[in-house]
């Protein structure tokens, strides 16, 4: 027997993080035992799946009144429109200022390490600079951050993110912690080399028929969420006007009668708006509004529709049986705003690497020195 790692998810979301650390394999190795988020549904998910131990709460107030508890590991990201492209207007964003108390709970958590996930744009933010200024002030020191392809690592869709990597200098043997990143296991299909390629979005969804009805049904998964919108005979028309892989530029050669006005008079940029996805490829990035083809790349690959929420939880590499709760809008925000459990539980293997490159911190009464690694995991 070992004792598990205790985990703290910030930002927590439904979840998607956590379940990389604390579903499947890993489970044997970490524990959640706090979660914070401020959307309630979000909550109302991690719940469902973690323990019942998920905070609705404003991060900064918790804190003010709250008692952090003890954790070896402290998880998640402060919300990404203070530092997304996306944002083009991100003078004053007050969500900027959210990894303070992340890197608050950190400290009062007595964490020796932190997993921080984002959008590639915070490595190049000055937020990040005053992120890693803190760290160093706080006695940690940073892992190479990355820039990382969720796609190399398992996940059916090419999402790339911001993954930030910190250790407490003093509680680790550092010619012993593993490089970061972790090795990928895939590979874009026209690399050479030994790896399988990226797996396709007809390997994640391929199986499934099509979807019934416009809400979510009380049945077992994968039904309860494979259901499909309501769209008017316009938008079917639309639908229909995009070819296998097309996208709206298509849609205003072979139906320009159709074609929104602004598209026609936008004749640069947004390729992947009112776009199909492809059967051989990974998809794209799955955002909270997947529903809507006019925001991205989200028609199924060969029918008349966009993807429904199962297909893009499969393409988020959620299983079936990971339990969502709320309306369809906020299920569809817990989605695209999660961190893709797969790729979650490949950071946690590196993490449990690192962690084997822990200082022992537990001492013989007899002899007062150190006790020896008797496991490759865990505390001993």
């Amino acid at each position: 027997m070992h004792n598990k790692f205790k985990v703290i998810d910030l930002f927590c979301g439904a979840g998607g993080l956590s379940a990389g650390f604390c579903h499947g394999e890993m489970s044997r190795h970490f524990e959640s035992i706090l979660a914070i988020d401020n959307d309630a549904a979000a909550i109302k998910t991690y719940n469902a799946n973690f323990n019942s131990h998920g905070i609705k709460a404003n991060i900064e107030e918790w804190i003010a009144t709250n008692e952090v508890p003890a954790a070896d590991i402290v998880i998640g990201g402060p919300p990404c429109q203070g530092f997304s492209l996306l944002n083009k207007n991100r003078e004053g964003d007050h969500r900027r200022a959210l990894w303070e108390p992340y890197m608050d709970i950190i400290q009062r958590s007595g964490a020796i390490m932190f997993v921080m996930e984002n959008v590639p744009g915070l490595l190049k933010s000055d937020e990040f600079e005053d992120i890693a200024a803190k760290a160093e002030s706080m006695g940690f020191m940073l892992l190479n951050p990355k820039v990382l392809n969720t796609a190399d690592y398992g996940v059916p869709q090419t999402r790339k993110r911001t993954i930030a990597v910190g250790i407490k200098r003093d509680r680790f043997m550092l010619d012993e912690v593993p490089a970061f990143p972790p090795k990928p296991s895939h590979q874009a299909p026209e690399k050479s080399g030994s790896l399988p390629a990226w797996i396709s979005t007809r390997e994640a969804i391929g199986d499934l028929s099509e979807p019934v009805g416009t809400e979510i049904r009380d049945e077992q998964p994968p039904l309860n969420l494979h259901f499909g919108r309501n769209p008017t005979e316009l938008s079917k028309e639309r639908y229909q006007a995009v070819p296998l892989g097309g996208n709206r530029f298509d849609l205003q050669k072979n139906r320009p009668d159709i074609t929104p006005a602004c598209w026609i008079k936008k004749t640069s940029g947004g390729t992947d708006l009112f776009g199909r996805l492809w059967w051989e490829r990974p998809s794209v990035t799955i955002r909270t509004e997947f529903f809507k083809p006019e925001k991205g790349r989200y028609l199924h690959p060969d029918q008349h529709r966009p993807i429904t929420h199962r297909e893009a939880a499969r393409l988020m590499s959620f299983p079936d049986d990971f339990i969502f709760w709320g309306s369809k809008t906020e299920v569809a925000r817990q989605i695209g705003n999660a961190v893709p459990p797969v790729f979650a539980q490949k950071i946690a293997a590196y993490v449990l690497d690192v962690m084997q490159a822990k200082k022992e911190d537990v001492f013989s009464p007899e002899k007062k020195m150190p006790l020896k690694r008797t496991m490759a995991y865990g505390r001993t």
